[in-house]
């Protein structure tokens, strides 16, 4: 969808008093700038959400739904078979990892279809079964807080020198639709990461970014990134 539409329909659900769908951190900063504080209320599935929905007026309606299965399962194939169905990621929140078990946020309009059709992970047999919301209300994710030094805030730069790849195969892992940020496949190598943006790479896992710490006196600059354990 393209993304000034989207920001016009989003503002105008709040602006009536509606809610808008799950945002990511690109879109809740587009918002954040457009909108008063006055304006919406922000809803959060549990604690430190990544994908959040704003709201006025009209609370939203989520539901959580456990994957079940007898098989050991990876996010980015859980995320994979989900877009497979063909849905807007605007339509599913953040997918949790916890006591062993995945969890996914959906729209509550939307959790039949997607108990009914996403039956199966790579070659994994699954099934959904909806469960409490306020399951993992106090859920908090676990990190592996990264410092390192890199001269910009590129996308290529930084996952260069976070996974120790020259920028040549960096380009090859966006070449190969290997890498997401904000769960949109990366298509731009000079692409400027800010703050609180989510990126994944292939094989190598999921990252949070959470900006410069310092400058080095060579001009450089020292940035903190958290790793998902």
């Amino acid at each position: 969808m393209n993304n000034d539409y989207s920001i016009i329909k989003n503002i105008e659900k709040i602006k009536r008093g509606l809610c808008t769908r799950f945002l990511d951190n690109n879109m809740q900063n587009i918002l954040k700038n457009k909108l008063k504080k006055n304006e919406y209320y922000v809803y959060y599935p549990y604690f430190e959400s990544e994908k959040v929905i704003f709201y006025k007026d009209v609370m939203p309606k989520v539901s959580l739904l456990k994957i079940k299965t007898k098989d050991e399962l990876e996010h980015r194939k859980i995320l994979g078979s989900v877009f497979s169905l063909g849905l807007d990621q605007s339509m599913f929140g953040d997918i949790i990892k916890y006591k062993n078990s995945f969890y996914i946020f959906v729209l509550d309009e939307i959790k039949d279809y997607f108990i009914n059709n996403l039956n199966l992970i790579g070659k994994s047999k699954v099934k959904l079964e909806e469960v409490d919301i306020d399951l993992l209300k106090d859920y908090k994710r676990e990190y592996e807080e990264l410092d390192i030094i890199v001269s910009s805030e590129r996308i290529d730069t930084i996952i260069s020198h976070l996974i120790s790849i020259n920028r040549n195969k960096v380009k090859e892992l966006i070449k190969d639709k290997d890498i997401l940020l904000n769960y949109n496949i990366v298509d731009n190598t000079s692409k400027k990461i800010i703050y609180g943006d989510i990126f994944s790479i292939r094989k190598y896992g999921k990252y949070k970014y959470l900006g410069i710490i310092k400058e080095t006196k060579s001009g450089n600059f020292v940035i903190r990134i958290n790793k998902y354990i």
